[in-house]
């Protein structure tokens, strides 16, 4: 049986399809959706003999609906997952507190400025970046406790710049 045989039989045996699609989907217009995806993959069948087209096609149909359900069952789980990771009306922070936030990163900003360039360098590469202090050392082709010296004073000069902030207001 070829690819057109196909289709002729898929013609013969539309309504059984269709019934058989209605059941399995539970919805008339799914099936309708179905039906009209195995009339498609039908142009896409390889030339071959069949020996019982009918079953053939019956077993497309299934399979269809079979891959519709999993894709939906996939769908749904992401937009779930999708769903739980988005963040809560009351977990947003207040304008209040993104006001505050600006602020405050505006004063480290002005700390890393004040900064030698080696060692705004080093804490922007380990806080910003996320690398690890090992791998700064070889970078920067310093010894690993400078690495750390040099961490030390920034944190120190920004918690001495945010206390200087907090004196003047």
């Amino acid at each position: 049986m070829t690819g057109s045989g196909l289709r002729a039989i898929f013609l013969a045996e539309r309504q059984m399809l269709l019934r058989l699609l209605t059941a399995r989907t539970g919805n008339p217009d799914d099936a309708e959706d179905v039906l009209q995806d195995l009339w498609i993959k039908l142009e896409t069948v390889a030339p071959g003999p069949i020996a019982q087209p009918a079953a053939y096609l019956f077993r497309m149909a299934n399979n269809l609906v079979f891959d519709r359900r999993r894709s939906s069952v996939r769908h749904a789980s992401r937009d779930t997952e999708w769903h739980d990771l988005q963040s809560a009306a009351d977990e947003m922070p207040d304008m209040e507190r993104i006001l505050i936030a600006r602020e405050r990163l505006g004063h480290v900003e002005a700390a890393l400025a004040a900064l030698p360039e080696r060692t705004a360098r080093v804490f922007r590469l380990f806080r910003f970046e996320g690398m690890a202090q090992k791998d700064i050392a070889v970078e920067l082709g310093i010894s690993l406790s400078s690495v750390e010296k040099l961490l030390q004073q920034a944190y120190r000069r920004i918690h001495d710049r945010g206390r200087d902030i907090i004196a003047e207001s």
